[in-house]
């Protein structure tokens, strides 16, 4: 099935859901949903980062400190993000619930669950969605922040994330 042709549930401001669209039609709207987030560390402690294909719908071609994405009509956020680590990870892993996200800007508005997940690799990263990606340690990853394209849902996940470490 072609992306774009996903059913997903549309939500209202309390995150109930109103309605099912298919992925396009979320977009070409600007529709509220659900996603996750899932930060990824390896044992020393540095954040795994990746480049974004060219050909995603969202921010295409930007590197993100998140894996993870859009929840599917039906699914639970814990369902999501095993399905989100198994596709663009290739592996089976679970990760440990953090605390929920609302993230909006001109484009889109999501509800989400940031989640971390605690693995070395090696992983069999999902040729349609990541160009490449490298662990890296946080002071380098905060730094190239400000410096190179990263997607800002998951700057801010990222943020809160290490906010709440402090």
């Amino acid at each position: 099935m072609n992306p774009a042709d996903e059913l997903v549930d549309v939500i209202d401001d309390a995150g109930n859901t109103i309605g099912v669209v298919t992925r396009r039609e979320m977009r070409a709207r600007g529709l509220p949903h659900r996603c996750t987030y899932v930060l990824v560390f390896n044992h020393r402690g540095e954040l795994f980062i990746h480049l974004r294909t060219p050909t995603k719908d969202v921010n295409p071609s930007l590197w993100d400190v998140a894996i993870g994405g859009v929840l599917a009509a039906g699914e639970s956020f814990d369902q999501g993000m095993r399905r989100e680590i198994r596709e663009e990870l290739g592996i089976d892993a679970d990760a440990v619930e953090l605390f929920p996200v609302r993230y909006a800007d001109e484009r889109t508005s999501v509800r989400a669950m940031a989640y971390r997940l605690n693995h070395d690799g090696p992983f069999e990263l999902q040729a349609e969605e990541i160009v490449r990606g490298e662990f890296v340690p946080i002071d380098d990853v905060l730094q190239r922040i400000e410096r190179e394209p990263f997607c800002a849902d998951g700057v801010q996940v990222l943020r809160d994330y290490l906010k709440q470490q402090a």
